[in-house]
This record gives structure tokens, sequence and C-alpha cells, in this order.
């Protein structure tokens, strides 16, 4: 098994606050999505970069990750030391066998405790992370996952987990945090009773272009500043296509334009879009620039900290 260094990955240093980890996976994410990336093999950078984002965005993840990277070093064999256990749970899901060696695989449930209908004892319920990308929400989506099964020999003797492939549907609307249940596809029984049930815990892959606020998708535009004064049409992506928003004349950086129905569908309706718009100037003028901008400033004698009351 191969060491992943998350730091590396991100290309990010291991003091990384929260802040600088954020914006370096949509950074990295937005080269990368599957849906616009035209680098090669940009689906599995995708899967590594939202791998770290998963490890290091989490306090009890990073602590324990820091500690094994103590033995590893990016692209050698690894091992977790002999005794290791996380605390932490990795609950299945698109990751790699490194990450789930760290934070242990599919959470189980239910520990075989009862009776069903008087024969043997019911199966384990088992519980995976599913990772879905916004786009899928937006109609049934077919996804393939796999996880691990606890198995047992004839004398009831723990023996090698078996792992299992299934197709499943994710239903249109599906919101982050939902838990979907798969009767009968969890662990076998011992003796002859039903097996346990499979349940999906959605996980909504944080997108490098939207935030979400309920079933509203947040996306930052930046506009030059003639574009705020005289008013524009701008191109600006939504999850079904680009679209042309128009900005009237004299936007504010801040102000926010919605889009109707460019939102996550819900159970009882579709969301909207909501452009926060955003002031950004040149980050370098040649000299003519600059004089056009210093006459500018005394033309319109403008003091946008007029309001400020005067101590």
């Amino acid at each position: 098994m191969e060491f992943k260094d998350y730091y590396k990955i991100l290309g990010i240093e291991s003091d990384a606050d929260l802040k600088v980890i954020k914006t370096a996976y949509r950074k990295l994410a937005r080269k990368y999505h599957p849906d616009v990336s035209v680098e090669k093999d940009a689906e599995n950078k995708f899967k590594d970069v939202a791998e770290a984002y998963a490890a290091l965005k989490d306090p009890q993840k990073r602590a324990e990750y820091d500690e094994l990277k103590k033995y590893g070093q990016q692209g050698q064999g690894f091992e977790p030391p002999p005794g290791w256990q996380s605390s932490s749970s990795a609950q299945g899901g698109d990751y790699s066998d490194f990450f789930e060696s760290i934070f242990g695989s599919a959470r189980r449930r239910g520990q075989q405790t009862h009776r069903d209908s008087g024969f043997g004892f019911r199966g384990q319920d088992i519980e995976i992370e599913l990772p879905v990308f916004l786009e899928e929400t937006l109609s049934d989506t077919k996804k393939t996952i796999s996880y691990h099964l606890p198995h047992y020999g004839k004398d009831g003797q723990r023996l090698a987990d078996v792992k299992k492939t299934l197709n499943v549907t994710v239903p249109k609307g599906t919101a982050d945090g939902e838990r979907i249940r798969l009767r009968g596809q969890g662990g076998p029984s011992m003796g002859g009773g039903q097996p346990g049930d499979l349940y999906l815990h959605i996980r909504l892959v944080p997108h490098p272009l939207f935030d979400i606020e309920g079933h509203n998708l947040i996306i930052t535009v930046p506009i030059a500043p003639w574009e705020a004064v005289l008013g524009a049409k701008v191109e600006v992506p939504t999850l079904t296509g680009n679209i042309k928003l128009t900005l009237p004349a004299n936007s504010q950086s801040g102000q926010r334009l919605r889009v109707k129905g460019k939102g996550l569908v819900g159970k009882t309706g579709i969301g909207d879009l909501y452009a926060l718009l955003k002031i950004v100037v040149p980050e370098h003028a040649d000299a003519e620039t600059k004089q056009l901008w210093d006459t500018l400033s005394k033309k319109t004698a403008f003091n946008p900290r007029s309001v400020w009351r005067k101590a």
C-alpha cells in the first residue's frame, strides 16, 4: 500500500489552517473536476484531492494522520505501526486503501444481539459514506459502490471480510446528510437469520464554485469596476450550463442577484442560484492606464468613506 502525503497533494504546508486547506481544495477541485477538466487522469487526481481534504478538514482525522505521517513518505510502501487503531471512521466511500487503513472502513451497527423470527441471529447493519457530486442530485443517478462485509466459518469463527459490489440509485433531490436504507444488503446472519441492512450516508462533495444555503446555491462572480458602473452581461456557470447574467448599472460589491430555479432540487421544489458580486481591479496597470485612473478619480470626486462619521 502506498503512502499518501495529503499536504503535498493539496500543495500546502503542514501547519496550514482550515481556510488555507479549503482554498487549496477549491482551486484543485476546479482544476480536476471530471465535468470540466481536460487534465490527464483528472478523475483520479480529483479523488486524491477530495480524499486529502476529507482527512485534513476534520481536526480529529488530521491529528491522527499527522501522527502516522512520521512513519511514511509520499509514494513509498506503508503499513500502520503495530497496534494502531483509529478512533475515527472512514465510513466507506470513494476512498483509497491508504485512507481506510488509517481511519477504519465501514462502521458496523447492530452487533447481532437479537433473534429474527426465531432462527439464528440477525446480521450486522453496515453504514458507509457515499460521496455525491452536486450535479448528480439533479436527477436519479446510478452509482457503483463497494464495501466489506464480515464473514464467518461454519463453526462461527471470524474470517477475512468479503468485498461486495452493488449498483445503487441515488434519488433525485437527495440532500447532504440524508440516510438511504438498502434492506438485506448488510452483514450475513449466523444460524439462518435475516441479513442486516446497508445504510448509505450521503455526503455532498464540496464544489469548487458553489456554496450551499439550504437548497440555494451561492456563486461569487468577479466583475470589473466598469462593469459595475455601466452594467453588463456576463457569463455565469450553473450546474446545468452557463447562463448570461445581466448586471444592473451601479452594481455594488457584496450585492446578490437571484437566478430563479438554478439551485438544488428539493422535496418541495427547486432552489435558486444567487450571484454574489465582487468588484476586482487589474493586478497590473501600465502608465497610460494609471493616468486614466488618476483622471477618473479627479473627475468623479467620489469618496466611498463619506458615510463614516467624523470623530
